[in-house]
């Protein structure tokens, strides 16, 4: 029995022929032939079962057998703002972890303590791509480049919006509260959490996003990197929302 072969193709309803760097794939790397079978993802709930018509040296038309749309596996919408870490590396591997588990948006903050200020969103992308391949992911996460701090939390975001840091309470104010996460998410509702840089958010940060109606929360006792938070929060809001 064959392995069945993704290949994400944006469009794929329309398209008719597999992006260049899909197609170099299929014909360079798999060696796959005319009649071959194949699945297309296109990022946006659907998978289409396709056998490919033609092959040329650089390119790799299909038509299209049935398209099967994907019911969506969690409730509400994820969204992560994470500001990056100095070792690429690091991030890369949040962001493509993210995708396996299952995520909506990933935007990339800029903030007072921030180690990195520049991002290649092109190669996150890839990454993004591949994971969604691999764990058979109908939807893509939407992808948001470098976002000063301040534009993020005055953007008139809805849903619920919290933030994480290591603040105590008490140093917000003598009745503010940092609740677990788990604790006051709520179930199909769009979600929005932020991570900060290994130097956490500034305090100025916390009180400003507060008055934009962020609020604050916990993770847990544990002290954790940031592209471990930013996982880690992932994982909590997709555990919540799972469908049943």
């Amino acid at each position: 029995m064959k392995e069945t072969r993704y290949f994400f193709v944006p469009d794929a309803a329309a398209s008719g022929e597999l992006p260049e760097e899909e197609a170099r794939h299929a014909i360079r790397v798999l060696r796959l032939a005319v009649g071959d079978e194949l699945v297309l993802m296109d990022g946006k709930g659907c998978f289409h079962e396709a056998e490919i018509s033609a092959i040329s040296s650089h390119r790799c038309l299909y038509r299209i057998l049935r398209s099967l749309p994907q019911e969506r596996g969690w409730q509400g919408r994820i969204r992560i703002c994470m500001a990056p870490t100095k070792m690429m590396e690091r991030t890369e591997w949040m962001a493509e972890k993210a995708t396996e588990i299952g995520m909506d948006e990933l935007t990339f903050l800029e903030c007072r303590r921030s180690e990195r200020r520049t991002m290649k969103l092109e190669r996150i992308r890839r990454i993004v791509v591949a994971a969604m391949k691999q764990s058979r992911k109908a939807w893509m996460p939407s992808l948001q480049g470098m976002t000063p701090f301040d534009e993020l939390v005055a953007d008139d975001r809805t849903g619920d919006k919290f933030i994480c840091h290591c603040y105590d309470p008490a140093d917000l104010g003598p009745d503010e509260e940092k609740p677990l996460l788990w604790d006051v998410l709520r179930r199909d509702v769009e979600t929005t959490v932020l991570i900060g840089p290994e130097g956490d958010f500034s305090i100025d940060e916390v009180k400003l996003a507060m008055r934009h109606g962020f609020r604050s929360v916990s993770l847990g006792h544990s002290r954790l990197r940031t592209e471990t938070a930013a996982l880690a929060a992932v994982h909590i809001m997709q555990i919540k929302n799972q469908s049943t």
